[in-house]
């Protein structure tokens, strides 16, 4: 089938969890469609009007459909009035499963985010791990990325944070950095001997069309001319494959790469040093 034919399709999962249960409903979801581009987002652990309304300012950059699960009644009514205004579709996946069984069991359900899972040791580490990976997003607290399993690199758009949220619900600590021009590295980066670093790279066609729908509606204010400018972006892709070179890091082209194929390939890399260490 061409690509022509292909629909593609933002799907933003908002839990107040890990998101583990919007996932395998997604996916079960997604299976029964042929042709179809799904760029799935993750939002985990949105447990308070001001961290959704962050996770909304995001969500309006990619408009899609938008799918949660969340207890709390104020988060939820700020979600769904959000996105009414936004003019994007809403769904509270678990309302009719948890409607039924109040129905047949004659009780109300209780308000527990996360109330699905077992409060095990796999479970807390997986929490914590999303904590960490969120506080070092972009960049952030480089002093502390010897404590990460993982340390993604890689020019602006090319799937850095998606990914590593997505490791972070499978209980890895990743912690990511966008490589800008004129903008300097920070030298912990170059020292760290624990986390396995990859570079994240992606063809220029493909990442010109992804920001340049990043520009096209919105506030370009702090947003570079040379942004999607196909020579400049030509230049940052090879700067970033050469450091990726000089260093010998691994490489992984997400260009055709949903977040899973990429987050399954760097799991194989994580697992395979182990094996050789």
């Amino acid at each position: 089938m061409g690509e022509e034919n292909v629909t593609r399709l933002h799907l933003h999962l908002v839990s107040d969890s890990t998101g583990e249960t919007l996932e395998s409903l997604v996916k079960a979801g997604l299976a029964q469609f042929a042709d179809v581009d799904a760029v799935k987002h993750y939002w985990p652990m949105v447990r308070s009007e001001g961290h959704l309304d962050r996770v909304l300012d995001e969500v309006s950059r990619t408009p899609g459909l938008v799918l949660y699960t969340l207890v709390a009644r104020n988060v939820r009514a700020r979600l769904e009035t959000r996105c009414a205004a936004l003019g994007l579709p809403v769904i509270a996946v678990m309302d009719p499963v948890i409607e039924g069984l109040e129905r047949m069991l004659g009780t109300r359900a209780e308000s527990r985010p996360g109330g699905q899972h077992r409060m095990d040791e796999a479970y807390f580490g997986r929490i914590e791990a999303i904590h960490w990976t969120m506080e070092h997003d972009d960049g952030l607290l480089p002093h502390e990325w010897e404590d990460a399993d993982l340390v993604l690199a890689g020019v602006s758009r090319s799937s850095k944070t998606p990914t590593s949220v997505y490791l972070a619900n499978r209980g890895y600590k990743v912690a990511n950095i966008p490589l800008v021009p004129n903008r300097p590295i920070p030298p912990e980066l170059f020292e760290l001997k624990k986390p396995l670093i990859v570079g994240l790279t992606v063809a220029p066609e493909r990442l010109m069309q992804v920001r340049r729908a990043r520009i096209l509606g919105h506030d370009t204010a702090g947003i570079s001319a040379k942004y999607a400018d196909p020579d400049a972006v030509a230049d940052e892709l090879n700067s970033a494959r050469r450091m990726f070179a000089d260093r010998g890091w691994p490489v992984i082209d997400v260009t055709r790469r949903s977040i899973e194929e990429t987050a399954a390939e760097l799991m194989n890399l994580l697992g395979m040093r182990r094996e050789v260490g």
